[in-house]
């Protein structure tokens, strides 16, 4: 559901003469809101993954999306047994119809996929101008491995400063594509191991939000019980001002080693669960997450394992 009204044009006028962090709200995605606002990608899942990425037809036939009024599940089959021949467990794969460049995006989730061999993630990126126009790792983690990574990739010529205001671990300064296996310059929210995995799920979720601007790129992380959540993140207030959102759990400022400008273009939000594949499925990162067999024969014959490998997802806001 996009929101327009001659409130919302007049607060945007107002946010526009204000400071930087004040944005107004543009799109409220909830519930059977999400079939309107974004489509179901059944393609070949560009990570390797041992998925199959079903259209939008098949994911309602088999439950694997439904909606209430005021809540969107996503989430992978949980009840068949692969064999050899087939192309990957059934999942779900969606991506909003819009493209974003400046703009405040926040998530209020209440469960995230969990399980050895997952790899839930939410992300923006311009699938077809690929790293040219820049990704943005909001949410992203494999195996249950806590805490979450919140992760840049671009073309050449970007990487971030050894130090930044931000209460994340920096893991990786070069953001560049090929640079390292392509695992971009990443940021782990250690200040918080509930912020993935079944630790995220267990106290009932939190927001993610990712601002985007010419000058920066951040993201915040706030348990659902946070006593400290802003006002404007909890009520889902049409007027937000990042300003007095405290330090950020990462982020990544434009410098001379990287113009946030000129690395990304138009993106679409994804939301997306995979098995295996390029990361979780690497042996090593698998092995050492303490998972049993190797991902494959796992992810095959253990159905029942991915009971809880869904989002359930209350809204998704974009302000500008």
């Amino acid at each position: 559901m996009k929101i327009v009204s001659s409130s919302l044009a007049l607060a945007s006028l107002v946010g526009s003469a204000l400071a930087g962090g004040i944005y107004t709200l543009d799109e409220c995605v909830s519930g059977e809101g999400f079939y309107d606002s974004f489509n179901f990608e059944n393609i070949t899942d560009p990570t390797n993954g041992r998925v199959t990425y079903v259209d939008r037809t098949t994911a309602q036939n088999l439950n694997l999306t439904y909606a209430t009024s005021d809540t969107f599940i996503l989430r992978a089959d949980h009840t068949t047994v692969l064999n050899a021949n087939d192309t990957g467990r059934n999942s779900v794969r969606i991506r909003s119809n819009n493209q974003y460049y400046e703009h405040v995006v926040v998530f209020d989730i209440q469960h995230i996929p969990e399980g050895c061999g997952t790899w839930p993630a939410i992300w923006e990126t311009k699938e077809s101008d690929w790293p040219a126009s820049g990704e943005v790792d909001i949410l992203e983690g494999v195996n249950n491995v806590v805490p979450n990574q919140s992760t840049l990739h671009t073309s050449h010529n970007c990487s971030m400063p050894n130090n930044t205001i931000q209460s994340g671990y920096i893991l990786m300064r070069y953001c560049i594509e090929p640079f390292a296996y392509n695992v971009g310059c990443g940021v782990k929210l250690n200040e918080d191991m509930n912020s993935f995995g079944p630790a995220f799920n267990n106290i009932g979720g939190g927001w993610y939000a990712m601002e985007r601007t010419l000058h920066y790129i951040k993201v915040w992380f706030w348990e659902r019980c946070d006593p400290f959540v802003p006002l404007d993140i909890r009520s889902g207030a049409w007027i937000i001002d990042t300003d007095t959102w405290g330090i950020p759990a990462a982020n990544f400022p434009n410098n001379t080693e990287c113009d946030i400008q000129s690395h990304f273009g138009g993106n679409n939000i994804i939301i997306n669960l995979t098995f295996c594949g390029d990361w979780a499925g690497n042996a090593a990162v698998y092995n050492a997450s303490g998972c049993p067999l190797d991902c494959v024969t796992y992810v095959d014959n253990n159905p029942s394992a991915f009971t809880n490998a869904y989002f359930e997802i209350s809204s998704v806001n974009i302000y500008k």
